[in-house]
Formats: structure tokens, sequence, C-alpha cells
């Protein structure tokens, strides 16, 4: 008897059915895509940098801000375009995005550049999640199967000991209640009253510089927050629902604006803190003039060091300072610390949980931010 006879039928495989169908579902995983609709040939799949133009174009129409797609457009053009601008949708891998990642920390030069820039944790973090949002985008439009960079940006990343224990600490992040009273004192004019009225609100530098004369009504002592200006000085929404919040005013606050309300310079908004010609203030003077020169006024700064220790000299032959809290929100950062603080202490000593209902709106503060600032009062 023949043996060729005894011999089992030859089970017929996946590539063989795809030789039979001509090569249409090379692996099983592209014959699932073209099954459910979601395939995209190689020939047929765009680039990252077009994926990039159309985020931004769907931005635009989805009414996102101005300063929000001009740092969407940075990143695509200055971060993701030179590494990975050419790279085809159906092409990348999750291992492309991780190597683009290592690049964008190590500082490696892009092809076609002569030398890189390292760039920070924070600003990483950003880029891979602006191309996160690009694959998010064509995926949802048709143009790839799967987001690819989801897997490297959804892995989390563990904290050093170092990072676990960071809290806000008075006197480093947050400005001392005596420290605050230094500046109002020593702070001159209008930029007095901003200070008060920044101090017991708590507002963003971008709410208080869309504050209006119809928000504050002085009778009731309250304040409405309902708008912010960008750094082009367009009044639009606030960036969450949270944003509108109405916040109560002490009464020295109040005696305060009554007066400057003579004094505060008219313009077609009545604005409450604007510029000298009744217009939007720009944030960089309202933090410069207002809060770094009381600061320095009141001492509250280091004097800057060359390599070798010695102080540096300006031009005018005094030694340059450096104030001690060169941002805004560290006044933000006070008026939380006030709002938790015990009254022993000074404080309103209202509920310390970390997300409480009673302090929380009022800053209008994520829940990450209120839990550094809630440890540093444990």
């Amino acid at each position: 008897m023949d043996r060729r006879l005894r011999r089992p039928a030859r089970q017929t495989s996946h590539q063989d059915i795809c030789k039979k169908e001509g090569g249409r579902y090379p692996s099983r995983k592209v014959g699932v895509e073209v099954r459910q609709g979601v395939h995209t040939a190689d020939s047929e799949s765009i680039t990252v940098t077009q994926a990039g133009q159309h985020w931004l174009r769907t931005g635009e129409g989805n009414g996102l801000g101005r300063a929000t797609l001009d740092e969407y457009r940075r990143h695509l053009d200055l971060h993701i375009t030179p590494f990975i601008g050419a790279v085809k949708l159906s092409k990348l891998t999750a291992p492309m995005v991780s190597d683009f990642r290592a690049k964008l920390r190590d500082g490696a030069a892009a092809p076609g550049q002569d030398v890189g820039i390292p760039r920070s944790p924070a600003m990483v973090k950003k880029i891979i999640t602006s191309l996160s949002t690009i694959l998010a985008d064509a995926q949802e439009a048709g143009f790839v199967a799967q987001n690819v960079a989801r897997s490297v940006t959804g892995r989390k990343r563990k904290r050093t000991k170092a990072e676990q224990r960071r809290k806000l600490k008075v006197g480093v992040d947050i400005p001392t209640a005596d420290e605050i009273k230094a500046m109002v004192e020593f702070a001159d004019g209008r930029w007095r009253i901003f200070l008060m009225f920044a101090v017991s609100t708590g507002l963003r530098s971008s709410e208080l510089r869309a504050l209006q004369w119809i928000d504050a009504d002085l009778a009731k002592g309250e304040v409405h927050i309902h708008q912010r200006v960008d750094k082009y000085k367009t009044i639009d929404a606030p960036k969450s629902e949270a944003g509108d919040r109405f916040i109560p005013l002490l009464r020295g606050v109040v005696k305060a604006l009554r007066k400057w309300r003579l004094e505060c310079p008219k313009g077609p908004l009545g604005l409450i803190f604007p510029n000298d010609a009744g217009g939007i203030e720009s944030h960089w003077i309202m933090v410069g003039k207002g809060l770094h020169r009381a600061q320095i006024a009141a001492g509250i700064c280091t004097f800057i060091k060359d390599a070798e220790g010695k102080i540096v000299i300006g031009e005018d032959g005094e030694p340059i300072k450096e104030v001690k809290y060169p941002g805004s929100h560290a006044l933000r950062h006070f008026f939380a610390s006030w709002c938790i603080n015990r009254k022993t202490d000074g404080g309103l000593e209202l509920p310390r949980g970390v997300c409480s209902r009673d302090w929380q709106p009022l800053v209008c503060m994520s829940g990450r931010h209120a839990a550094r600032l809630y440890r540093g009062h444990c």
C-alpha cells in the first residue's frame, strides 16, 4: 500500500488562504482590520505631520483658544515634525514613539540638524500627550486603526522618594503672613490694592486682569469670577465650569476698592485693574511692578551670585537682586494656605480635606495641586 495514501491531509494555514486571496490579507491582524473597515494601506496612509495639521484644524473648529492652538502648533512644528513628521501613521509603532521620547529627553539632534536641545521632563510629557492626541484625532477620522502612543503615555512612571515626599512649604513655595504684610506695606499706588485683592481672593493673573467693576458687588462684599484674559489680551470664558464662581471680599478690601474706584483709570471695559490707559494690563507688568517691586522694597529677595560665589554687580553699580517668589501663583498658594490654616495661626480653619467643598472651589484648584498644598499643612 502506498504510504502516501496514509499521510494525513495537510491543514490549510492562514498564509495559504492569504495566498489564495491574492495577498490581500498578509496577516490575521490586517484581516480583522479589513473586516472591521478600519484598515489603512501604506499607500493611502498620511504622515504624522499631515495628521497634526488635521488635528489643528479640528481644534480650530472646536473653538480652542488662540494661545492653546499656538502651543499645539509649536509642539508639532518644533518637536514632532523634525523627528517623526515624515513617518506614515500605518508605519508608526509604540517602540518608535518610545524612542522619540528618549531622543527628546536626551537632547538628540533631529535629522538634518547638527545640534539637539534636551527637553525638560514636563515638556517631554506635553509633547508626547500632543502626539497621542494627534493620533486619537486621526483614529477618529479614519486615518489610522489604533493609537500607538496611548500605550506609552498610559504607563505611569514610578516616582522617586523625593517626588513622593515633595510638598509645598510655607516660606519656600508659599509666602508667610509676615512676608505678605511687608509686600502690601511697601507696595505703592495701585499695586497695594492689587496685592491686597490678590492675596485675599486667590485669583489667577488672567482672572485679575479681566475683572470688571460690574463683577464686584461691594454692597454684598463679593466678586463674580466668570472670565479671563489670555496672553493676547483677549477676554474669554474660564477654562472650566468650576472657574465660574463667587468669592467673598474682606471688609478692608471692600473699603480699599471703594477708594480705588475713584482713582482707577477709566476705559471702555470698566476694568478694576487696568493699565494707565484704561485697557487690559500685561501679565508681566502686573507681576514685575506689582509683585517683584514689592518684594525688593520689602527685602524679600536674594543676591544673584556667579559660579565663584561672588555677588553679581549690575551696570548701575548695585548688586543684582532676585525675588524670592517670582510667580503670581505664590499669592494663590498663600490664599489657599490661609483658608485651611488654623485660627490660632491666623487662618480661617476651613475643613482640610484634600477635595474639601469649602475651600477648594474658592481657589478653583485641581485635586493634584490641592493635595500638594494639603500635605504641606499636615
